[in-house]
């Protein structure tokens, strides 16, 4: 049967569902038969099972071990996105796992025309840009670049950038508030530097956050691009479509709590309603 026919999709198809039913029966880590075994229980040459294979891993769901097989792929990293003590605006409850970073690059230079006009600056203002590695229980799972204008961060050292909440240490060593944060989410592939960072193969699927923090007089306090890896992170919303109690609802929170990813707390969506939906964000197969 030519790949690419009706029929050799058809059968990739079948194929990829039997094996997702591998995937939603086992646990992390949990090996999975080999692909003669599977060949034979599927009733497919081994180009049509390593083409379903193939999008599993792609996705993942699955992963590859030279030498020792195909198992089940380790649990993805969750954040959650949840409205803030059931008021108008959302929260974000920290992600799963054990969370370090790395500086990668740390600089003081002038921001230029693009991040100056994220940040409200002149091109020729200095800003403080750090680079660096977020880690999960020792894994690399994104890379963050993280840019705050200069004279609102006096002092502030690499290793400020590698231990606590970076948002509290503003407020608590600078004076800065934060309030608000806008966030874009869209789909990308890791470039080589990312690739190899992340130790993920180069064009891996990957999420690209773009955020946007400003203080309580709206005033940008930071801009940041991070790049997280597909195959590890997902994300969980949670929407009511509910009407409102203005008697009970209480007002938002002070300031966000800054996790990685989408790990500001502030208010970055607002509407009538609390939330209750779920979804995660990852490919669709």
């Amino acid at each position: 049967m030519v790949e690419g026919t009706p029929q050799a999709r058809a059968k990739r198809t079948r194929v990829r569902e039997c094996l997702r039913e591998l995937v939603d029966a086992g646990m992390p880590g949990d090996g999975i038969p080999s692909e003669r075994t599977l060949c034979e229980r599927f009733g497919v040459s081994r180009p049509t099972l390593r083409a379903a294979v193939d999008e599993l891993v792609a996705a993942g769901l699955l992963v590859r071990e030279h030498g020792r097989g195909m198992f089940l792929a380790p649990a993805k990293i969750t954040q959650e996105l949840a409205p803030a003590g059931g008021g108008p605006g959302f929260s974000l409850p920290r992600s799963s796992g054990a969370w370090a970073s790395r500086v990668l690059e740390f600089t003081t230079l002038p921001a230029g025309a693009g991040i100056g006009r994220k940040l409200r600056l002149t091109p020729a203002a200095h800003i403080v840009r750090v680079a660096r590695l977020c880690l999960v229980d020792g894994e690399p799972l994104a890379v963050e670049h993280v840019h705050v204008p200069a004279e609102l961060v006096p002092g502030l050292a690499p290793t400020d950038m590698e231990r606590g909440d970076f948002y509290q240490l503003l407020g608590t060593a600078h004076g800065v508030k934060v309030h608000e944060a806008v966030q874009a989410i869209e789909p990308t592939v890791v470039s080589h530097r990312e690739a190899k960072l992340l130790g993920v193969p180069l064009l891996s699927p990957a999420l690209r956050f773009e955020r946007l923090t400003t203080d309580r007089t709206g005033r940008p306090v930071e801009y940041l691009n991070s790049v997280y890896r597909g195959d590890r992170y997902r994300i969980v919303s949670r929407m009511s479509l509910a009407e409102p109690d203005p008697a009970s609802d209480p007002s938002p929170a002070d300031g966000p709590r800054h996790h990685f990813g989408i790990r500001s707390g502030g208010p970055t969506a607002r509407g009538a309603g609390r939330t209750f939906t779920r979804g995660d964000i990852q490919p669709l197969l």
